[in-house]
């Protein structure tokens, strides 16, 4: 894959590829022409800066391109058991590398399955609508290593001082509830039925 650089020309407003040289001799171009534009002729992608090479001031920050989303296990997992939601195009070793890299997180086993989305919803001419597929991880941390899903909604105690407007509440909202359940006598004949 050759770099090749992007620059306006004043005289029309077309952008012309010029001939490949060497990273100095493009960044003196850039700074001349006041763009930070390049294109990848092979592919025709515009990438925002060169790419990183040995020798240069890396005056940039990799990020990475991909999100991962920590998910709480619908059924009980290992201690040592993490679950994640990856991109479909993410392999184990780049999961594994991007935690260990990233986190400092010690990687054992990772992996991996693909959920189908579902098709029981449907639009407004009865066609069923996919929900996109979806790749789960199971990260398995090194040995000695747990964790514990965060409890991010705790159940309060709830403590009602006696004759306070909350236990009179509750008190009445029982009361209703006891006078609106069925009667089992009745054998599920409704109330405004009267035998």
């Amino acid at each position: 894959m050759r770099l090749k650089l992007c620059i306006p020309r004043r005289e029309c407003r077309a952008w012309r590829i010029h001939a490949c040289c060497s990273f100095p001799q493009l960044d003196a171009q850039l700074l001349k022409a006041g763009t930070h534009d390049y294109y990848f002729a092979s592919r025709g992608v515009r990438a925002p800066y060169p790419l990183y090479q040995l020798g240069n001031p890396q005056l940039r920050v990799f990020r990475t391109n991909y999100f991962l989303t920590l998910v709480r296990p619908g059924v009980p997992q290992p201690e040592d058991t993490v679950q994640f939601r990856i991109p479909m195009k993410m392999t184990r070793v780049e999961l594994k590398d991007y935690l260990e890299n990233i986190y400092n997180v010690p990687v054992a086993a990772v992996r991996t399955r693909i959920q189908h989305g579902s098709m029981k919803q449907r639009d407004h001419r009865n066609r069923r609508i996919k929900k996109p597929d979806y790749k789960v991880a199971y990260v398995q941390l090194a040995a000695g290593q747990t964790f514990q899903f965060p409890d991010l909604f705790p159940e309060k105690e709830e403590t009602t001082e006696p004759g306070s407007f909350d236990e009179i509440q509750k008190k009445f909202m029982e009361d209703e509830r006891q006078r609106q359940r069925d009667d089992p006598r009745r054998a599920g004949v409704p109330s405004w039925f009267g035998l």
